[in-house]
């Protein structure tokens, strides 16, 4: 995660952009409100070897989630709130972009593939503190940016990008481009380019260079 200038950080939002699904069955708008103080860490994807090991998918830019041993949470499909768990231990695999972990009770791959698809949690209050000039993804999503020397509404965040320098996809608000065919501009998450970004009062100002919103 570049860390010069401004930085995002990943925490149980691993598709940032909403998935357009088809509705087939209203029941399927209905959120489950036990887990709106709960983020998704990770996923259990596969077992890993015959001694209870487990490969997750990882959804968090924090290694410390699955490489410091201690209480975790996991919610089984189907189930309405995530039961504690214990991770006993963990290690990255950076060729397959996952980790390896242990947890507590669990001591051969027939208990690990009863685990396949779980996910697991963490309180949403338990969030790592972040470095000054780093924001968490879903904090960024939905901001609406704007022209700092004009006061000029661009449009608002809809996706991060991952990149050596993070880039912002904004959805061009109607009035900035009324005639333009393309949608959406990539912005440098920079200091330099988005001098201010003010989390409380959902906005993000920005300096572009001449021929960045040239579309």
């Amino acid at each position: 995660m570049n860390r010069i200038g401004k930085a995002s950080r990943r925490e149980g939002a691993k598709n940032t952009k909403p998935e357009k699904k088809k509705e087939t069955n209203p029941k399927s708008k209905i959120q489950n409100p036990k887990l709106d103080d709960w983020l998704e860490i990770g996923k259990i994807v596969a077992p890993q070897g015959l001694a209870g090991e487990m490969r997750v998918y990882p959804n968090t830019d924090f290694p410390e989630r699955f490489e410091v041993p201690g209480k975790r949470w996991l919610l089984r499909p189907g189930d309405m709130e995530p039961q504690p768990i214990e991770l006993v231990a963990g290690r990255y695999i950076e060729a397959k972009n996952l980790y390896v972990i242990k947890l507590a009770g669990v001591e051969n791959r027939n208990q690990v593939e009863e685990l396949r698809g779980c996910k697991i949690m963490v309180p949403e209050s338990d969030r790592p503190q972040l470095a000054e000039d780093e924001f968490y993804v879903p904090d960024l999503l939905g901001l609406e940016v704007f022209l700092q020397a004009s006061g000029e509404l661009v449009g608002k965040v809809v996706d991060i990008i991952p990149a050596g320098n993070d880039l912002l996809e904004v959805e061009l608000d109607p009035t900035f481009a009324p005639d333009k065919k393309q949608k959406t501009v990539l912005i440098p998450f920079v200091e330099a380019i988005a001098p201010v970004v003010d989390i409380p009062a959902r906005r993000i100002e920005v300096t572009p260079p001449p021929g960045l919103l040239e579309i």
